[in-house]
């Protein structure tokens, strides 16, 4: 899917995976694979972005802070002011691999390599 069509400030989190991600020069870095939701609060804490690799293979799944994003109707997808740089040095784990987000260590891990405090 390369973009989602809103309208209003709601969507269903089914629709949200899927959708393109892109810098801020407009170059589709990758798609949303998932939402990570706030068992106890219900918040979105996390976008799952999976980019890199050839046909799903050697693809790397990249938590970013939901706050990171933000969507643009005109591209259809959200944006992250991230460098890709940045990113590639990123808290990431691969199709294999089970995320530990029972672990609070986990999330901390992430939010402090970008630079989020935690909302409490």
């Amino acid at each position: 899917m390369a973009s989602v069509e809103v309208s209003g400030d709601n969507i269903e989190a089914s629709r949200v995976s899927g959708t393109s991600v892109y810098d801020i020069q407009g170059e589709k870095l990758g798609s949303i694979e998932d939402v990570v939701l706030g068992k106890r609060d219900g918040r979105v804490k996390y976008a799952i972005l999976s980019f890199g690799g050839f046909l799903g293979i050697g693809e790397e799944h990249y938590p970013l802070p939901w706050e990171t994003l933000k969507y643009d109707e005109r591209q259809g997808g959200y944006v992250v002011g991230i460098p890709i740089e940045q990113l590639k040095g990123a808290p990431n784990y691969n199709r294999s691999a089970r995320p530990a987000w029972d672990d609070p260590d986990y999330g901390r891990g992430i939010d402090d390599y970008y630079g989020m405090r935690p909302v409490l």
